[in-house]
C-alpha cells in the first residue's frame, strides 16, 4: 500500500518489450537505497515488484510490467530519459500523509487543461465515463502515483466527464505534475473506498 507522496522524481533507463509484456530499469536513488528482491515501488502509481538483488547498490531497479498493467496505465508510453514518480510501500511505523493508494490504475485520463493561478496551477483531466461516479469534489484521487484533493467536478451526465486538481508549488516541484501538458496522458487510481462501499451496497439492496 502506498499513499501518494512521492519521495523522488527517477529516471526510465530502458523500457523492453516482450510480446504483450515488458522489463522495465528506473534509476532512483532514494527508492533503492533499501531495496531488495520482491519490494513494492509506485512509477507513476502503478505498483511493480523490484525483481533484482543488487538494486540498493546500483542505484535503479528492474521490474516486469504485466499485459494488463500496460493496457490500464500510461506506463508503455514511456521512453528512456522520461521522469517518473517514484515511492515505496508505506510502513506500517510511517506517518499516513495522503490516502490510501493501492498502486492498481483505474484507467488512463488526459490532461485537459492547465491554467496558472496565483502561487498554483488549476489541472482539468478527462475521465471515462464509467468512473466519474467516483469523484467527488473535496474527496481523494491519484493521478500518476500523486494524492490529490478534487476542486471540481463534471455534472451529472455531463459529456466528456472531467475532474480539476489545485497544485501548489511543492507538488509542481516534487512530482512530474510540474511539468505535464495539455493532452498528456496520466494514471487514475480512484479511492478504494468507495468502490468497496458501492459494491457491499449493491449486495444488501439484492
Amino acid at each position: 500500500m502506498f499513499t501518494g507522496i512521492v519521495e523522488e522524481i527517477g529516471t526510465v533507463e530502458a523500457l523492453e518489450f516482450e510480446g504483450d509484456s515488458a522489463r522495465l530499469t528506473i534509476r532512483g536513488p532514494l527508492v533503492t537505497s533499501d531495496a531488495g528482491h520482491g519490494d513494492s515501488i509506485s512509477v507513476n502509481g502503478v505498483c511493480l515488484t523490484v525483481t533484482d538483488d543488487d538494486a540498493a547498490a546500483s542505484g535503479a531497479f528492474r521490474a516486469d510490467v504485466m499485459g494488463e498493467s500496460l493496457r490500464r496505465s500510461s506506463l508503455g508510453a514511456l521512453r528512456e530519459g522520461s521522469p517518473v514518480n517514484l515511492e515505496r510501500a508505506m510502513r506500517a511505523d510511517d506517518r499516513f500523509g495522503g490516502h490510501i493508494v493501492q498502486g492498481h490504475v483505474d484507467a488512463v485520463g488526459e490532461v485537459v487543461s492547465r491554467i496558472h493561478e496565483d502561487g498554483w496551477d488549476v489541472v482539468r483531466v478527462s475521465v471515462p465515463e464509467a468512473f466519474s461516479r467516483y469523484t467527488v469534489e473535496k474527496g481523494s484521487i491519484t493521478l500518476d502515483g500523486v494524492s490529490l484533493t478534487i476542486s471540481g467536478v463534471s455534472a451529472p451526465g455531463e459529456s466528456p466527464a472531467w475532474l480539476e486538481v489545485s497544485l501548489i508549488p511543492t507538488t509542481l516541484e516534487k512530482s512530474t505534475l510540474g511539468a505535464i501538458e495539455a493532452g498528456s496522458p496520466i494514471n487514475l487510481e480512484f479511492d478504494v473506498v468507495a468502490k468497496y462501499v458501492e459494491r457491499m451496497t449493491a449486495f444488501a439492496r439484492d
